[in-house]
């Protein structure tokens, strides 16, 4: 069949990497109106970098009719590219999400790269199905995971289809991209809450407002109800003048009755000590109640025989003591890590074998620490009251959830304490709650219904999962919102809750991949108007789903990525698992538990089966798997079936976008750093027959200029660009590998590091954005042999791409003092060794002295640091100027004097400028890879800084340099 003409695209040339980084980073303080305030999934892709990334895989690359021999201006391509990085930069920004006049130029330029594409390819033999220039391809993830790729694909205009082996990433997929389209412009059948006044009847209900409004309604009276049924469980606190004793802050209080916000508990077992066998004593890790300063507040307990009671002491009030507070803040924690108290009674130590022998008979309880209301002028906190504890053993679920907690996460598990059991998370009355909520779920779309009929919408009897559009649909739509808001409120509203001191509110469980123990935990009150109240959580999803684009049709469906045939002939960017990293489908059981009890009478397939689907997770997770080598070697078979199920399925005119998440780097050695999931998950690609055209490092981390103290910087993720390798592609030797590396890497390498009109790689990512290049070589061959016939494995290939960025070629002087760094570093050495050094070097000491890097005496020699360098130097009058020397100064100037005196420097020596921040590159890879995270951090800021220094420059009349240069 006659080979189909694929121009280039944009993501396979450039990136305004600095731009999308920085919005993704900035991304990730913003909550209001962000999907990930739908429900929670661990590991997110940012929706900027999503945006760009499918946007620059879909838009042809201003140079690509010279990669088909057309010929082309480089620089009116260039130009035509910083017209592209423009629409990226606009389009990746947080308030322009929903932009439509940002988002229709994008649309616009997706429309137009695909009618050319579709102009090339107007007389090849599939064009009818493959190239409609009326019709856009679809779009398809297969680990759609938290839904941040399909949904981005959806707002550029495609049509758009996730699916994912996990029951939970399905339903929010289903909640981001298949109901809004479905319902788009339905306004609200719900009647209003009581209180609330009737809007104008020329109310704007377009995209997904109405439906958002209903699930707002539905969820009010879901909430009023509930309360009718079980508030008496959540009681406020009456300010009696015991409670008032000693307390002038709460004086004005007496006699009122104030709304609960959280009961602070602490779990207890029986003391070790025979003379206090009958006595519970509390586990507590902390006594602090508030450290905002000038707000401090602890428990004290008060020890009275084989008896204690809690009391509560305030800054301002009688008894507050210093020294107590400092005390408090250890609660009843013993020295050491781990599960390890002291007797309150006796101090007898309680170690963690004996709490487990205790958790695991059932015999670990808890006792009311303390009590946190709501006054007028914030947090106000007092003793146990018993009558609230004796209410909170009131309650009598009727249910819980079955099923077995992960006794094996990697950042920790309550299991070993007893707490086995997903509905051993809870306290009784936390499962009260939820189950009312759930029941009520089911209510609230019966009411929906009858009410949407009410209103005029027609009822077919057709359900949701069924693609119905009717009454009976409509509410059940409804329904998933409101059952995913009940998932989303068991995240704050279980027993392994904490309460942070510092913000004085109750933190979800989920701060981590992880089911920790917590000894002392906060269980809020679902009706305080507050964090943990399910109005609260539902009004947060609400304003995420008001932000989404309900334009285009979406579908989202369980399948294996191994096996399904949904990516036939779309675009596919996806976000796989990443080798052992997160466990997903241990840790989704949490929510779906949930899920399955108030959706599966709307998706009774997806929710069939008791727990989420785990044997066939393609993570590596040696538990499951008898050792970690055959873990290994289950990830690696099976990433290779899915990734090769892509590489059939995908569209063949567009690459495949992969993000890739790096851990911290897992071995070094002598060819440098590297992570076994990163060498394996790149076998995977190659092996299901891609070749690589492009990585780039998406740094979605505030502070991206800055790199972690003592830590090897990687970006928090890699995007590979693949395309399908030929499948006649020939093998090559390592000589023909190493010769194509050496011919290719250095023009990539400058389009790197120059950047063009805006600002370059940064040093901190170099590394793995030249994979790109050296892998697509790699990669187009069948396989790259050694010497004696044995292919080259990825790890080797790896070391060969990085080690090209060692080798530019300097000044002598400045020869000398990159092979003297890299062996001392700022350290004194022997003179004589410098002495060998500087004569191979084709220098010699003396004339390092002269040229001011080195300081030599008693025998010794040592390079100057930056800061010891002259500010006053004049390198028009310096005889003598190494590129070392010119590259220090420059960062001494940047660090002194500001980005204006390091360009008024530059523009004093300007046929330094290419070598200097070349050198730079180099210097931080050196750096990087010895772990020197601080001498690292001041090349990475003279690079990132680069463009307003040459801006600086030119201000003073830079010649001289190529400012920018055609990629």
């Amino acid at each position: 069949m006659a080979p189909i003409k694929a121009p280039k695209k944009l993501i396979e040339v450039a990136l305004p990497l600095d731009a999308i980084n920085e919005a993704a980073a900035r991304e990730k303080s913003i909550r209001h109106g962000h999907p990930s305030t739908l429900h929670l999934w661990w590991a997110r892709r940012p929706l900027a970098a999503a945006r760009a990334v499918i946007f620059a895989q879909m838009v042809n690359d201003p140079g690509y009719e010279r990669a088909l021999g057309r010929g082309v201006n480089k620089e009116k391509a260039q130009a035509e590219r910083e017209r592209l990085f423009r629409i990226i930069e606009d389009l990746v920004k947080w308030e322009n999400t929903n932009n439509e006049e940002v988002l229709e130029r994008a649309r616009e330029e997706i429309r137009k790269s695909w009618r050319e594409t579709c102009a090339l390819n107007r007389n090849h033999p599939q064009a009818a199905e493959l190239f409609d220039p009326d019709k856009l391809p679809a779009f398809h993830d297969p680990f759609a995971g938290g839904g941040a790729l399909p949904l981005e694909a959806q707002r550029l205009g495609l049509e758009s289809y996730a699916s994912d082996l996990n029951p939970v990433a399905v339903t929010i997929n289903k909640a981001m991209i298949e109901i809004p389209p479905r319902f788009a412009g339905q306004a609200p059948v719900g009647p209003l809450p009581p209180g609330e006044h009737q809007r104008r009847l020329h109310e704007d209900w377009r995209g997904a407002r109405g439906l958002a409004e209903d699930v707002r309604r539905y969820g009010a009276w879901m909430r009023a109800e509930a309360e009718k049924r079980i508030g008496h469980l959540y009681p406020p606190v009456e300010i009696t003048p015991e409670l008032a004793a000693g307390r002038p802050d709460l004086a004005p209080l007496v006699g009122q009755r104030l709304t609960v916000i959280a009961w602070l508990w602490a779990r207890t077992v029986k003391s070790p000590n025979p003379a206090f066998s009958h006595v519970d004593v509390p586990l507590a890790s902390t006594f602090v109640l508030s450290s905002k300063p000038g707000k401090e507040a602890y428990v004290l307990p008060v020890v009275e025989g084989d008896r204690y009671r809690f009391t509560v002491k305030v800054r301002g009030a009688e008894g507050f003591d210093e020294a107590e507070y400092a005390r408090a803040k250890e609660g009843t924690k013993a020295a050491g890590r781990g599960a390890n108290f002291r007797c309150l009674l006796s101090d007898t130590p309680i170690g963690g074998d004996y709490i487990k022998v205790e958790g695991q008979a059932g015999r670990m309880g808890a006792r009311l620490m303390a009590i946190v209301a709501e006054g007028a002028r914030g947090r106000v906190y007092l003793a146990p009251v018993q009558e609230h504890e004796e209410t909170a053993r009131q309650a009598q679920p009727q249910w819980k959830p079955a099923g077995s907690v992960p006794a094996r996460l990697t950042g920790g598990t309550c299991v070993p304490y007893g707490l086995r059991e997903w509905g051993d998370l809870f306290t009784a009355r936390q499962l009260v709650a939820l189950t009312t909520f759930s029941d009520l779920v089911q209510e609230a779309i019966e009411k929906c219904r009858q009410d949407a009929m009410a209103a005029g919408m027609a009822d077919d009897g057709i359900g949701l999962d069924a693609g119905g559009t009717g009454a009976t649909a409509y509410a059940q739509a409804v329904g998933v919102y409101l059952g995913i808001a009940l998932s989303r409120l068991t995240d704050i509203c279980n027993a392994l809750c904490r309460w942070e001191t510092s913000k004085t509110q109750v933190r979800n469980l989920f701060g981590r991949q992880a089911i920790p123990m917590m000894w002392d935990f906060a269980e809020n009150n679902v009706f305080a108007e507050a964090a943990g109240d399910y109005g609260v959580s539902l009004g947060n999803m609400v304003r995420a789903l008001l932000e989404l684009p309900a334009k285009r049709d979406g579908l989202s469906q369980q399948a294996d990525a191994q096996t399904q045939t949904l990516s036939k002939n779309k675009v596919i960017s996806t976000d796989p698992p990443y080798y052992d990293n997160i466990g997903y489908a241990d840790l989704s059981d949490f929510f779906y538990v949930w899920l399955r009890r108030a959706l599966k009478p709307i998706f009774p397939n997806l929710y069939a089966t008791l727990a989420v689907p785990k044997a066939e997770e393609l993570v590596a997770t040696p538990y499951r798997h008898g050792s970690k080598e055959a873990a290994e070697r289950f990830f690696l078979d099976g990433m290779k079936k899915a990734l090769k199920n892509l590489a059939e399925q995908a569209h063949p005119a567009f690459p495949v976008t992969i993000y890739y998440a790096f851990k911290q780097s897992e071995t070094q050695d002598e060819a440098g750093t590297s992570s076994t999931g990163w060498e394996t998950f790149l076998q995977a690609v190659l092996d299901a027959g891609f070749a690589l055209t492009g990585t780039w490092p998406m740094r979605t981390e505030l502070g991206n200029r800055m790199i972690g103290s003592g830590t090897n910087a990687l970006a928090s993720s890699i995007v590979l660009v693949c395309r399908k390798r030929a499948p006649d592609a020939p093998t090559a030797s390592r000589r023909e590998f190493l010769r194509e590396l050496n011919a290719t890497l250095p023009e990539a390498l400058e389009a790197m590091t120059r950047g063009g009109a805006h600002s370059p790689v940064a040093p901190v990512d170099l590394s793995q954005a030249i994979i790109g290049p050296g892998m697509a070589i790699f990669s187009q061959y069948a396989a790259v042999l050694e010497a004696d016939g044995t292919p080259m494995s990825v790890r080797t290939a790896l070391a060969l791409i990085n080690r090209f960025l060692a080798e530019d070629d300097f000044d002598h002087d400045t020869q000398f003092c990159l092979h003297w760094f890299e062996q001392h570093g700022w350290a004194s050495g022997k003179y004589g060794e410098a002495d060998v050094l500087a004569r191979a070097k084709g220098t010699s000491v003396d004339g390092l002295v002269a040229a001011g890097v080195v300081e030599s005496a008693r025998g010794e020699l040592r390079l100057l640091k930056w800061h010891e360098l002259p500010a006053d130097w004049s390198p028009e009058h310096d005889t003598r100027v190494p590129v070392w020397e010119a590259l220090h100064q420059l960062i001494r100037a940047l660090n002194q004097e500001g980005e204006a005196a390091a360009g008024r420097l530059l523009a004093r020596m300007p046929e330094r400028a290419d070598p200097v921040r070349t050198l730079a590159y180099r210097l931080y890879t050196l750096c990087e890879r010895k772990g020197w995270a601080e001498e690292a951090r001041a090349y990475n800021e003279l690079v990132t800084a680069w463009s307003e220094i040459e801006r600086a420059a030119g201000e003073v009349g830079l010649i001289g340099t190529q400012t920018q240069l055609d990629m």
